[in-house]
């Protein structure tokens, strides 16, 4: 790839363009739309308007949430990609978000609180993961192994979701409905999903060297002097955490990681420590523009975000796969 696709403009647009619109945009349309000029004086003024009140206390939490689960999801998405070695890989594929959705859908069932569901679902995210690494290491398991266990466990969650799904109450059946298909509705609190991502980008930067190595094969790797099973683990379970977060935050929310990192590898970063971080800013934008358009398609309802990426994914996924036939 051209590397003159790096600098300075295509750069410039990801790190620092495209953020700053996909922010502004999701705080300037929605139910109501407001004029930019009244959005950016709402976020430098004091005074105590309508406007300051949309902007800070319903709109900024949710586009701040949107993206950095969007950021997770992409990020999560490239460092499963570089574990598996697969372009295909994805954050859902392990069944992490199935764990999650059985154990929040099951307390939406008894009735709990929302802080009650969100501690189930990351419970039983960590449950997915716990299960996934016990059976996909055991025995000397290598990455087929993992992967295989992943889509068998997302089966069996699958159907658990189903059956949950049956049994519900028919006034629950909506809500829950709209949680497993995305719903970024609820989230007012976007400090942990951001201390995550900052935590997770941290990793993937400092493994970034070992990152790109791993792509050459494991005996490749091993015979360069990397700790091959050590940074695989410690990959998955970075990849499971930042998914975990997201399925909390957000309910499951498909494609993006499958999606982004393609994308930013078609511009020319291929390298982890440039592709992990512009994954996850370029995630961010993703599903900030598409939270934002879930919001005002129809409004004053609201789609579920996770309805739209998958609308906007199934394409540009066939389009990523002709493109490598």
């Amino acid at each position: 790839m051209n590397s003159t696709l790096h600098f300075p403009a295509t750069w410039l647009v990801l790190t620092v363009v495209a953020p700053i619109a996909s922010v502004v945009t999701g705080l300037a349309f929605g139910s109501v739309d407001l004029p930019l000029g009244d959005v950016l004086r709402a976020l430098i003024g004091k005074e105590a308007t309508l406007v300051t009140d949309i902007v800070w206390q319903l709109r900024l939490p949710r586009v701040l949430s949107a993206f950095a689960c969007g950021g997770l999801l992409a990020l999560a998405g490239a460092l499963l990609q570089a574990l598996l070695r697969n372009p295909l890989a994805d954050p859902y594929i392990l069944g992490i978000s199935g764990g999650a959705a059985v154990a929040a859908l099951s307390a939406m069932i008894f009735g709990l609180a929302a802080a009650a569901v969100s501690f189930s679902a990351l419970g039983g995210a960590l449950a997915a993961v716990g299960l996934v690494f016990a059976l996909g290491f055991s025995r000397g398991g290598n990455m087929v192994r993992l992967l295989l266990t992943g889509v068998v466990l997302s089966a069996g969650f699958g159907a658990l979701i189903s059956l949950l799904l049956t049994l519900a109450p028919d006034a629950q059946v909506r809500g829950m409905l709209f949680w497993l298909m995305g719903d970024l509705s609820q989230a007012q609190a976007p400090g942990p999903v951001w201390g995550i991502l900052l935590a997770a980008l941290g990793f993937g930067w400092w493994q970034a060297k070992s990152l790109d190595i791993l792509g050459l094969g494991e005996l490749k790797a091993h015979s360069l002097g990397i700790a091959v099973r050590p940074l695989q683990i410690a990959i998955f379970f970075a990849a499971s955490a930042a998914t975990a977060a997201v399925v909390v935050e957000a309910g499951t929310i498909g494609f993006v990681g499958l999606i982004v990192p393609h994308f930013v590898r078609l511009l020319g970063f291929s390298g982890h420590r440039r592709l992990l971080p512009l994954a996850a800013l370029a995630g961010g934008c993703f599903l900030t523009l598409a939270d934002t358009l879930a919001r005002t398609a129809i409004a004053p309802q609201q789609l579920p975000v996770g309805v739209l990426t998958a609308l906007l994914g199934v394409p540009l996924l066939l389009f990523l796969l002709s493109r490598k036939a």
